[in-house]
């Protein structure tokens, strides 16, 4: 019997399977969908996982949450997925830094970032979701795939999802919000179902309106009727993106057994650098699966509004300030997932998360209640780094261990050696360290976030800078297709406001163009 999927704000009449989730990508009323129910693992099962392939790894988690696809689709899928598209046959290495902290290198797929991990999942079950619906007699409208991106989801999506049958994509990201390598990444993307818009204003701006737009129910229907369009998303919103990552953390603790970085059943502590909540609350699912992870810390930069949250039980961006930060995909102030967990952490009480996602939404802010406050500083520690010390902590690690960490990753690392204790820390590594090259040249040479960069740099482009770090440091070659970026030339140029009926537009005028 397949495990089927109800949503966080009670709105949904009947759950649905899995593909039917997939497909729908948020649920109406906004809500995000969940399992009915978790499945367990035993020890002896989670361990066995590291003597097989990655792609054996994920498909045997996916069938314990009993999608409905047989196994041997299954098996299919994830050896599509998980191949020689990424650029190590672990796919995801664990990377002994130092004693006692270890490095989950989640950038190793096509895009240099932790999202390929779930959007080179993600848009080939979403291809599979339509095939089946189509072979079952259902709907055969085509889908329009709508993602707000703070940088990486957005080149990720657009990878997964340019040239597939019966989808289309648009990205919408910040105009100025996200790195030159992340812009050049998803401007010159080829495929002819994809489109990018630049957004006036900062993330928030980008993914309210997006997700406003998927519950204007007027705008849906007019897209469906008169384009036989219906919108889905590949943000976390999906639990379709959500379930890959859950893999990868069951998966980094089958290796750490067999490298003999912690004896099976011992505990592990796992820090995540996070705006989204997505990554971290994939690590929390894990736990609940059976996997021995005791800590979980959520690291956060100079935009700490998770780490006040939960330090306080407060979420309050009423009068925060958005901070451009060197790790701009944590430059999040409305964190989606988190309406995942607090429903998890309510005991499944919907009716208190759209109570509390209304006050968000009008007030710009809301409160826990006791109980459910306790359980969330029960299930989490905390951290935030500044700019500063986030580039301190590159040069550092770089000094000290001869390994090179991105702005997020570093982030995250420097809150795990707050929270060490006598677990092994495993560190999530969110992005090639080239994703981000300025801002770890900076870091190495000392100079301030704020600050020009050296007057010799002058007109050269990141792809460049990237090569003036490698010369420097000859640690981890940079990523070929991000060292051929400025070789490619940028398709998409727009940039529009950041209110919804913009966004509509836009949508509507590439489905115009593409009918």
């Amino acid at each position: 019997m397949d495990i089927r999927y109800i949503d966080t704000r009670g709105n949904t009449d009947a759950p649905l399977k899995f593909s039917e989730a997939v497909l729908k990508g948020i649920a109406p009323g906004g809500g995000l969908f969940v399992p009915q129910e978790l499945p367990s693992l035993t020890l002896d099962e989670i361990v066995a996982l590291a003597d097989v392939p990655y792609a054996q790894r994920a498909a045997e988690i996916y069938k314990r949450f009993r999608v409905d696809f047989d196994d041997e689709k299954l098996d299919e899928l994830m050896s599509q997925i998980y191949s020689d598209n990424f650029d190590t046959p672990e796919i995801c290495p664990v990377e002994k830094v130092t004693d006692g902290m270890y490095v989950l290198e989640l950038w190793h797929g096509p895009t240099s970032a932790f999202k390929d991990m779930a959007l080179q999942c993600l848009p080939v079950f979403f291809s599979a979701c339509v095939e089946k619906q189509r072979a079952a007699g259902g709907a055969t409208n085509d889908y329009l795939i709508a993602v707000a991106t703070s940088g990486d989801t957005g080149k990720a999506a657009l990878q997964g999802f340019a040239d597939r049958d019966h989808i289309s994509i648009v990205v919408f990201y910040p105009d100025g919000g996200v790195s030159d390598i992340q812009y050049k990444q998803m401007t010159t993307q080829d495929g002819e179902n994809v489109c990018v818009y630049g957004v006036r204003g900062n993330f928030d701006d980008c993914q309210t309106s997006v997700k406003r737009m998927f519950g204007d129910v007027a705008f849906n229907t007019r897209l469906l009727e008169e384009n036989n369009i219906a919108l889905s998303s590949a943000n976390s919103i999906n639990w379709g993106r959500l379930l890959p990552q859950v893999v990868y953390y069951v998966s980094s603790y089958a290796v750490m057994v067999k490298q003999g970085a912690v004896k099976a059943g011992d505990p592990i502590d796992v820090t995540v650098p996070t705006g989204n909540f997505g990554n971290i609350l994939a690590c929390w699912y894990a736990k609940q699966l059976g996997c021995p992870i005791d800590h979980i810390v959520c690291a956060s930069n100079t935009n700490r509004v998770l780490t006040d949250f939960i330090e306080t039980g407060v979420y309050d961006i009423s009068d925060r300030p958005f901070v451009l930060t060197p790790s701009p995909s944590m430059d999040i102030l409305v964190s989606s997932n988190l309406e995942r967990q607090l429903f998890e952490l309510t005991g499944r009480d919907s009716k208190l998360i759209r109570q509390w996602m209304s006050d968000l939404n009008e007030n710009r802010r809301f409160t826990l209640d006791s109980k459910t406050f306790a359980a969330l500083k029960e299930n989490y520690r905390c951290g935030s780094v500044d700019s500063e010390t986030c580039l301190k902590t590159i040069r550092e690690v770089f000094e000290q261990h001869h390994y090179m960490l991105d702005p997020h990753s570093a982030v995250a690392w420097r809150v795990a050696q707050e929270n060490k204790g006598d677990n092994p820390m495993l560190v999530a590594s969110t992005a090639n360290w080239a994703k981000f090259g300025s801002n770890v040249y900076r870091a190495l040479f000392g100079i301030e976030s704020g600050d020009a960069l050296p007057s010799e740099l002058d007109g050269l482009t990141d792809v460049q800078i990237n090569r003036k770090v490698y010369e420097h440091t000859q640690v981890s070659e940079i990523p070929a297709a991000l060292d051929v970026l400025d070789d490619k030339p940028v398709r998409f140029t727009e940039i529009i406001d950041g209110d919804v009926e913009a966004i509509e537009n836009s949508i509507i005028a590439f489905s115009n163009c593409n009918s």
